[in-house]
């Protein structure tokens, strides 16, 4: 299905300005940001993109113009000091009806995050669900894709995030793993403030689904800064991150744990796999703040989903048939199946409706 968000025309901050040194300051902290701006070096410009721009910086060199062209009063206006001990600078926020007054180089950190967040446009404020598997083979990985895709199926914004390098690819589940667009190792070196939609505009899509997968190369880890700034792009612009987590619990699944909004721990029923994700649990639970049982059939000895789940001390996110020929479905490159009354399919829709309800009710 079609993303309305791709129809939007991009956010574009203002700079006004006629100050050839401020302004490739403001040019190179856009740059940071990720944002690309409109710039106006005098009153006519300026007050023709002055309403619809999503942020306005504003240099203490043109104010007295702007005043003069009745620019009208608005919100997210922010003044520009040239001299920090120029006292008249506040008269000149007063006149124009600028919301805050920085100085530069102080204020580059926080500019740079309000030049981002007007490029970004309104932040989604996205629920996040970490999934892993309480043993290898849980089908944590599977889960994630089929709920990712079912999400994106509802119109639901969604990020598929790949954090478990020794997967092979989650890109491969989905039968995209010729796609173009970058994966982790393209994303090595990224720190601090990502653009969310230039990150997302960077990464293969299945439909309205952005996919962010681990290469297949020889790095078995992925940077912790990196992880830390797409995951905070991926938040600013998608209503639904999912994670797919390794059971061995590093500094990135620590990370994502901990700011997770629920977590999903995938458990087959069986008595070994229930041992087994008992260990998984405890430290999911040190770091985690919802966590939730997925239980996935068969089951051998007859355990049931709250058998397990109680086995576990945690409350049943769901229970999970045998999903007849998922094995030669992902064989084949094909996504799993996420509509119909499959048990993949319910149990996705079942958990959407929990998992989305939160982000309502925090709305």
């Amino acid at each position: 299905m079609r993303d309305p968000r791709s129809d939007a025309p991009p956010r574009r901050p203002l700079l006004v300005t006629a100050d050839p040194q401020l302004l490739d300051d403001l040019l190179r902290l856009c740059g940071a940001a990720g944002v690309e701006p409109d710039v106006a070096n005098d009153e006519a410009p300026a007050r023709r993109a002055w309403a619809e721009a999503p942020l306005v910086v504003v240099g203490s060199d043109l104010v007295r113009r702007l005043v003069r062209a009745r620019v009208p009063r608005r919100a997210g206006v922010v003044l520009v000091g040239l001299d920090l001990d120029d006292a008249g600078v506040w008269d000149l926020a007063v006149e124009v009806g600028a919301d805050t007054v920085v100085f530069l180089p102080d204020a580059q950190a926080w500019l740079v995050d309000r030049l981002g967040e007007a490029g970004d446009g309104p932040v989604s404020g996205g629920v996040t669900v970490a999934v892993l598997g309480g043993r290898g083979g849980a089908g944590a990985s599977t889960l994630s894709a089929a709920l990712a895709c079912a999400a994106a199926g509802r119109e639901v914004t969604t990020m598929l995030v790949d954090a478990d390098p020794l997967g092979g690819g989650i890109d491969m589940l989905l039968g995209r793993e010729d796609a173009t667009g970058l994966r982790w190792p393209d994303l090595a070196a990224a720190a601090g403030r990502l653009s969310a939609e230039s990150l997302r505009a960077a990464l293969p899509r299945v439909g309205p689904l952005s996919v962010l997968s681990c290469g297949r190369g020889e790095s078995l880890q992925l940077p912790l800064d990196a992880v830390r700034a797409v995951l905070a792009a991926a938040r600013r612009s998608h209503d639904l991150v999912v994670v797919d987590l390794p059971r061995h619990l590093d500094d990135v699944a620590e990370l994502v744990l901990s700011t997770a909004t629920s977590t999903l721990l995938v458990v087959p029923a069986e008595v070994r796999a229930t041992a087994a994700a008992g260990r998984v649990a405890v430290g999911v639970g040190l770091l985690a703040g919802d966590v939730r049982a997925v239980v996935r059939g068969p089951a051998p000895s007859g355990l049931t989903g709250p058998l397990v789940a109680d086995a576990l001390g945690l409350p049943l996110a769901g229970w999970m048939d045998a999903e007849p020929d998922l094995a030669r479905a992902q064989e084949h490159g094909r996504p799993p199946p996420t509509e119909g009354k499959g048990p993949l399919a319910s149990l996705c829709g079942s958990l959407l409706s929990d998992l989305l309800a939160v982000r309502r009710r925090a709305a």
